[in-house]
């Protein structure tokens, strides 16, 4: 067994200067690990043997996980159980959590359906009152806080059919991405039919009223949580028959898999719209003549663009693209003439990414300036209509309405302004605040600010930073660094409650937007893959770099952060700067690039990573960055909690079980590694209320004690408990 003695700095901020930096000898605790057993399992890649001695952890099934599992938590939630202030920082998430949030209203039929939480309950509700009606009148439809006794079942995808008398809804049980979906009759709420099981990575697309379009895989040899699923299908549901009479519409021919099939329906109920992909970027379109029964007809037949349709009218399609256009475009094309050479520009490539929606008849274009929205409504002839007028700076979504509707609603949020509703008139582009957020949080105390800070190569990366106002720039402030930097994903500014709670207690909260991301297109994002993935980690440390050289904080304050591809990142960053941190939370994460490839639907992440079976090279460049693999004997490691959940059958778990078993049985400094294991609960979303305001007590707890405070930072005058 190891032991290690954890010295906790006895201040606060508001403590005098010269005793910030003492050590309370009376205030150490000792630690024990559990015990990981090594076993001999040795794999070969091009020639070169790979030690995996905690591969039995993979086992998600075995008692022996289940055992490490329960000890590791008991080790965890000793250590945070002793951080006196623990309970103060939960009191004051849960009442900042309690306030009602209300979703705008979506019209179905005869009725309006919006979601509401009351404040802390686990999921919200969904409520409907008939158009006319006011929303005060508004009925209970579907309750998911009943879908189990903790919470944990979430509402995962819906659809109505477009007379609104049909609606099926998938759920997620305990996190999962597997999924279940439910159809119910509108008027009588009663269910129609019998439940479909065994559902992943789908959406519902309605055909009438007969049925609907579905995607699975077969269900896994195995453990369903982490056995690979690499065959996806798209079936049709005819509604009252059995699932097993379920037809493949697409996919399953063993000659040509694709790992994601996808279908919709357009609006005309006439063409039944195909995507299908081999990984997370690139995409072939079909389209299927729902009247004719007709084979699909390929529209994009490789892999080489993003492409999909956003409107039809008859035949002809408006098509957004990366073909020849990195930063996307929209074109025009019938489907007799699909030579993409020929298509027509409706609205060209422009300097930054775009990211349309259609409403009301017209087209609204998001575009990403500096990770911030600009949006420009056009016609669906590529005419400018006008480019709205936002609410502030900070990230505008949600510009999406039928083609017969007079207004839309969409969000406003950034990071200090927490997310309320407006509602645009289509027609003269003005908009009105719809619902004000009740969060209680001043955002006038707070501010928001955009840096531009040199990486290593020299690439210049944004970088916003959020605190309370008049910070003393004096190197103490408690600061996570948060990045995660793939899969052409863009960390647009918003507001988070539990970051409010954060800044509260005189935190900085940095957001880097890292090569991979989407925030400057294709190239951005191709910036950060395969053998130009250390791009990402070296735009990450440089933005720890920058925020201590210009004394937002200092090594001993700083924590980095970051999940799922985020948690690579931060694997990656501390293994390589083991000293750019005290405080370190890989989450959810990637950790072992050398076998991420062979879990569920791993193998579609290879554009993005390559894999150690494509060259000795990309096997090399893995190895050398993989943080499972880049763990080192006689290195003092920050202070680090691992996150994971045992229903993540995304990133499995066996990634930060094996990392956390790694950083134990090497870690030479003081500082902790421990790992934090939620139970019934998967990847993120869906997460209860109470399973989130729990995880992030725990997180700023750690992060607060490592970095040496007895008590909360400006306790007095900023948390008022």
């Amino acid at each position: 067994m190891k032991k290690i003695l954890l010295g906790m700095a006895a201040v606060a901020v508001f403590i005098s200067c010269e005793n910030e930096n003492k050590k309370n000898d009376d205030a150490t605790m000792a630690m024990t690990y559990p015990e990981t057993k090594k076993v001999d399992t040795v794999d070969v890649y091009h020639g070169k043997e790979v030690k995996d001695p905690y591969r039995w952890l993979e086992d998600d099934k075995s008692n022996e996980t289940a055992q490490w599992v329960a000890q590791q938590n008991k080790t965890t939630f000793s250590f945070l159980d002793q951080i006196s202030y623990r309970d103060k920082i939960k009191n004051r998430l849960t009442e900042l959590f309690n306030y009602e949030r209300v979703s705008a209203p979506s019209k179905e039929g005869d009725w309006e359906y919006f979601s509401k939480n009351d404040g802390l309950q686990n999921q919200s509700v969904l409520y409907r009152y008939k158009i006319g009606d006011k929303p005060e009148n508004a009925e209970l439809f579907l309750d998911p806080n009943t879908f189990s006794k903790d919470g944990t079942t979430s509402l995962a995808g819906s659809s109505f059919t477009q007379d609104g008398s049909l609606f099926a809804y998938a759920i997620s049980e305990g996190g999962s991405d597997w999924r279940k979906i439910i159809v119910l009759d509108t008027q009588t709420k009663e269910m129609v039919g019998d439940t479909l099981k065994d559902v992943k990575f789908s959406g519902i697309s309605w055909r009438g009223n007969d049925g609907f379009f579905y995607s699975s895989y077969d269900k896994p040899d195995g453990s369903e949580l982490s056995a690979k699923t690499d065959q996806h299908k798209l079936y049709y549901h005819v509604l009252g028959t059995s699932q097993d009479k379920d037809k493949v519409v697409f996919g399953g021919v063993p000659q040509e898999k694709y790992r994601y099939v996808g279908g919709n329906v357009t609006k005309d109920e006439r063409y039944l719209i195909i995507t299908a992909s081999t990984s997370t970027n690139g995409n072939k379109l079909f389209v299927k003549d729902l009247v004719k029964n007709t084979p699909p007809v390929a529209i994009i037949d490789n892999f080489d663009t993003n492409t999909y349709p956003i409107h039809n009218e008859g035949d002809m399609f408006w098509l957004v693209t990366d073909y020849n256009a990195p930063n996307q475009r929209i074109v025009k094309t019938k489907l007799g003439n699909l030579d993409p050479n020929k298509w027509i520009d409706i609205i060209p490539e422009a300097e930054q990414v775009m990211s349309p929606s259609k409403a009301g008849g017209y087209f609204f274009v998001e575009y990403t300036v500096d990770a911030v929205s600009k949006v420009v409504q056009y016609n669906y002839d590529g005419t400018e209509v006008r480019e709205i007028e936002l609410p502030g700076i900070g990230n505008a979504s949600g510009f999406s309405a039928e083609e017969d509707e007079k207004t839309l609603y969409y969000s406003f949020t950034n990071y200090v302004i927490p997310s309320s509703i407006y509602e645009l008139n289509i027609e003269d582009g003005t908009s009105t605040m719809y619902r004000k957020s009740k969060v209680n949080f001043n955002s006038d105390d707070y501010t928001s600010t955009q840096v531009f800070y040199t990486s290593k190569d020299g690439t210049k990366v944004p970088m916003i930073i959020s605190h309370k106002k008049g910070l003393k720039l004096d190197g103490k402030n408690p600061t996570i660094l948060y990045g995660y930097g793939g899969f052409n994903i863009s960390l647009n500014p918003s507001f988070s409650t539990s970051r409010a709670a954060w800044m509260e207690m005189g935190g900085v909260y940095a957001v880097a937007n890292l090569r991979g991301g989407g925030e400057y297109g294709k190239k951005w994002h191709d910036a950060g893959t395969k053998m130009q993935k250390q791009n990402v980690f070296d735009d990450f440390i440089a933005a720890g770099e920058w925020l201590k050289a210009n004394n937002y904080t200092s090594t001993e304050y700083l924590a980095i952060q970051g999940g799922s591809n985020g948690g690579l990142l931060v694997g990656a960053t501390m293994t390589q700067r083991p000293d750019l941190a005290a405080v370190a939370f890989p989450a959810v994460g990637v950790l072992d690039m050398l076998r991420y490839n062979k879990f569920t639907a791993g193998a579609g992440w290879a554009y993005d990573y390559g894999t150690a079976e494509d060259s000795p090279e990309m096997f090399e460049y893995l190895k050398g960055y993989s943080p499972l693999h880049n763990v080192k004997e006689g290195v003092e490691y920050p202070a680090t909690m691992v996150t994971t959940a045992d229903h993540d059958d995304r990133v499995v778990p066996a990634h930060s079980f094996k990392f956390a078993a790694e950083l134990q049985s090497k870690q030479a400094g003081d500082a902790p590694t421990l790992i934090r294991i939620d139970v019934d609960a998967g990847h993120g979303a869906g997460k209860s209320t109470e399973q989130t305001i729990n995880e992030q007590t725990d997180i700023y707890s750690f992060a607060l004690y490592n970095m040496g405070f007895t008590e909360l930072p400006n306790d007095q005058q900023q948390v008022k408990m």
